[in-house]
C-alpha cells in the first residue's frame, strides 16, 4: 500500500492558523498571513519562557501565552512541559487536537509530531519515539515536553538553570522560511454553513462567465450524505447557477432520468435552484488533452451532452470515502460524475467498455478519473472552481443508500483553483488522523490504491499535490 510522506503535509508548515488545544475544538486562528509567516520567519524567532511564568517573549516583545487563563510552563519528572499552541504558532507551524483519542499532531515545515496524552510513545512523522516524559493535560490545556518537540522540529533549545527559562530558536534559511511560491492555494474553513460556503467561493475571486453549471451529487436514497439544499442553496443562487448531475451506471434510484427526477424532487434540489441531467439526451465525447508525460489511460472521455450548454463550472463535492475509488472528492466529482451513463463504465473500465462498469483493472480506474477531469476542464477552458465539503465523513460514497456511520468528525469546507491540490490537502487532514479516528477512512483509500489518483494526476499536468493552505477564518 501506498502511504503519505510528510512532505505531502507540507500544508501544515504554511498554514497560517492554529488549531486552538485544550477545548476539543477543530478552529483556526487567524491571526496571520502566509506574507506574515514569511516575513517573521525571515527575520529569524526567539522564544524565551520561564518556569511558573504566564509570559513569554518573541524577538524581546512580550506576550501571555495563554491570555486571560495565566498558564505557564512545569517541571515535571526532571522534564520541562509547557502550554505548545503559543510556541508553534509563532513560529508558523499548526496544531491540532483530537478530543476522542486524546491525541495531539504538530506541524511545522513540513515534519508532523504525534503525541497522545498519558503515552510516552510519539511520532516524528512515521517514526516511533519515547518520551522521557508523557504529555498531561491541566486546566485543560495540553502540556508538552518542549525539548522533544524543538529538536524534533530541529529547532534550537536552550536552558538556562540559574533562572529557568527555557530559549527556543528558529534560524532564518531560506529552505524553511519561505513557501513555495509556485504552489496553488488551498484555502480553508472550518465553518460548514451556508455562510461560510459563500465565503470560501468568494475568496477565490472566480469570476463566472455565461451559463454557470454547478456539479455536485444529489445522492442515492434513503440515507447518503449528499449536501443538502439549505446548505449549498445561498452559493447556486448567487451565481445564478444550474445544479447538473449524471445518471448513474450502476442501478439504483438515479440509474434513468424518470427516477432520477423524483430524487431530486424527494431530495429539495428543485426548491432552489433549476436541476439538469446532462445525459438525458446522451453522451458527448470530448478529447482528454494530451498530458505533459504523453501517458493517459484514456484519450477520450464520455460526458452529459448538455455539458456542452455550460460556459463555467464550480464543483461542489462532498469529499468522503469511496467502496471503489478509496476516496472521492472534486476529481471524482468531475470525472464520474461528469460522465454520462456511458462514460462511466468507460472510466471505470479504464477505457475498455461503455457498458461494464465490474472487473477493470484498478490503477487503470483511477488513472482514468484524472484523465477525464483533464477533459473537462479542457472543455471549460479553464473556467472551473473547486470546493470539496468536509462533513459527514463516511467510507462510503454518496452513490450508497445506506452508508457506514462516519467515524471522523467533520473538519470543514476546502477550495481551489487546483482540484490535485484541494483533493491532495483534504487527504492530509484525513491521513493526521490516521491513527485516531480517520483510521477506517484512511483503510478504504488504502485498500483500495486510492492515492494513486493524485499520483497520476500530477504527472499528467491536472495539478500539484504540494500547496498552500490558507485559513479565511
Amino acid at each position: 500500500m501506498k502511504t503519505l510522506s510528510a512532505k505531502r503535509l507540507v500544508a501544515f508548515a504554511v498554514a497560517v492558523a492554529v488549531i486552538c488545544l485544550g477545548f476539543g475544538l477543530y478552529a483556526w486562528h487567524s491571526g496571520r498571513s502566509v506574507m506574515d509567516t514569511v516575513q517573521a520567519a525571515d527575520a529569524g524567532t526567539v522564544i524565551k519562557l520561564q518556569i511558573d511564568s504566564p509570559t513569554m517573549t518573541i524577538n524581546g516583545a512580550q506576550q501571555e501565552i495563554d491570555p486571560g487563563r495565566g498558564t505557564a510552563p512545569i517541571i515535571q519528572d526532571s522534564r520541562t512541559l509547557l502550554p505548545i499552541r503559543a510556541v508553534i504558532e509563532a513560529l508558523g507551524g499548526s496544531v491540532t487536537w483530537d478530543g476522542e483519542t486524546q491525541t495531539v499532531m504538530l506541524a511545522y515545515k513540513g515534519d508532523i509530531i504525534t503525541m497522545v496524552i498519558g503515552s510516552t510513545t510519539a511520532y516524528i512523522n512515521e517514526d516511533a519515539q519515547t518520551l522521557d516524559v508523557a504529555p498531561i493535560v491541566i486546566d485543560e490545556r495540553t502540556m508538552l515536553p518542549i525539548r522533544f518537540v524543538a529538536e524534533g522540529f530541529k529547532l534550537g533549545v536552550d536552558w538556562d538553570g540559574d533562572t529557568q527559562t527555557v530559549t527556543v530558536t528558529a534560524s532564518a534559511t531560506e529552505e524553511n522560511a519561505t513557501p513555495d511560491a509556485d504552489a496553488p492555494t488551498v484555502y480553508m474553513t472550518t465553518s460548514i454553513t451556508p455562510e461560510a460556503l459563500v465565503a470560501i467561493y468568494e475568496k477565490l475571486g472566480f469570476e463566472p462567465q455565461g451559463k454557470v453549471a454547478v456539479k455536485m451529487s444529489t445522492g442515492e436514497p434513503p440515507n447518503s450524505n449528499y449536501l443538502r439544499p439549505e446548505l449549498i442553496k445561498d452559493l447556486v443562487q448567487g451565481v445564478d447557477g444550474t445544479i447538473v448531475e449524471c445518471n448513474t451506471a450502476y442501478g439504483g434510484s438515479r440509474s434513468n432520468t424518470a427516477m432520477h427526477r423524483q430524487v431530486i424532487e424527494d431530495h429539495g434540489f428543485n426548491a432552489i435552484a433549476n436541476v439538469d441531467i446532462m445525459d438525458e439526451d446522451g453522451s458527448l465525447v470530448i478529447p482528454v488533452p494530451t498530458p505533459e508525460n504523453g501517458k493517459s489511460t484514456i484519450t477520450e472521455d464520455y460526458v452529459g451532452a448538455h455539458l456542452a450548454n455550460y460556459d463555467s463550472l464550480i464543483s461542489l463535492a462532498h469529499f468522503k470515502g469511496h467502496a471503489m475509488a478509496g476516496y472521492g472528492g472534486a476529481i471524482k466529482n468531475m470525472s464520474i460524475g461528469v460522465a454520462s451513463s456511458r462514460g462511466k463504465g468507460w472510466i471505470h473500465s479504464g477505457g475498455t467498455s461503455t457498458t461494464n462498469i465490474w472487473g477493470g483493472e484498478q490503477d487503470a480506474f483511477l488513472e482514468a478519473m484524472g484523465d477525464a477531469t483533464s477533459a473537462v476542464v479542457n472543455q471549460f477552458d479553464g473556467r472551473v472552481v473547486y470546493i470539496n465539503v468536509m462533513n459527514r465523513l463516511s467510507v462510503d460514497c454518496d452513490c450508497d443508500g445506506n452508508p457506514a456511520e462516519p467515524d471522523m468528525h467533520d473538519i470543514g469546507i476546502l477550495a481551489s483553483y487546483d482540484p490535485v491540490a484541494l483533493d491532495q490537502a483534504c487527504l492530509d487532514l484525513i491521513y493526521a488522523q490516521k491513527d485516531g479516528d480517520g483510521a477506517s477512512l484512511v483503510r478504504r483509500i488504502e485498500r483500495q490504491n486510492g492515492l494513486h489518483t493524485l499520483e497520476h494526476a500530477e504527472e499528467i499536468g491536472l495539478g500539484s499535490r504540494t500547496y498552500n493552505l490558507i485559513s479565511i477564518d
